[in-house]
């Protein structure tokens, strides 16, 4: 087998521009970094500002396959997202859970909260490819620590 070799000077030059062009190279990533970042704070900032008595939640990601490794269809995983009783809290509106009367204890959940509820409840809307629910602060269910294994029954 024969091998192609190239020329030392040829070989020097190719060094002398890598090392001219890594500055650029490293600008370049550090400022497609940024717009990345950037358009992340957009794209938050296009969430909805609940009110009143409402909770903004975010949909959690259904796994593409199935815990023995098989894939699982498109129609299976979005049944699986759209009748999910798990959702991440978001947002609390202005008056989530102001009602002393109604909610003697205090709030039921918080933002940060993963919380259980009825499966297909609150206004479903689709933000750039993700699934939200706006609930009502009286649908919640319960709290739970870490929400993976909990489905529909």
């Amino acid at each position: 087998m024969s091998e192609i070799v190239a020329p030392q000077h040829i070989i020097d030059e190719q060094k002398k521009l890598a090392k001219r062009d890594a500055p650029a190279k490293i600008k370049k990533e550090k400022k497609e970094k940024k717009v990345k970042k950037e358009n992340e704070a957009r794209k938050a900032a296009q969430l909805p500002e609940v009110k009143g008595f409402r909770i903004l939640c975010a949909v959690p990601q259904v796994d593409a396959t199935y815990n023995s490794g098989i894939v699982k269809a498109a129609k299976t995983r979005s049944v699986e997202e759209i009748s999910t009783v798990v959702l991440f809290v978001m947002k609390l509106g202005d008056m989530a859970y102001i009602d002393k009367e109604r909610f003697p204890t205090g709030p039921w959940c918080k933002e940060g909260d993963f919380v259980i509820t009825r499966a297909y409840s609150g206004t479903r809307i689709r933000i750039h490819g993700r699934e939200f629910r706006i609930i009502n602060d009286d649908t919640v269910e319960a709290v739970v620590e870490d929400p993976r294994g909990y489905e529909r029954a």
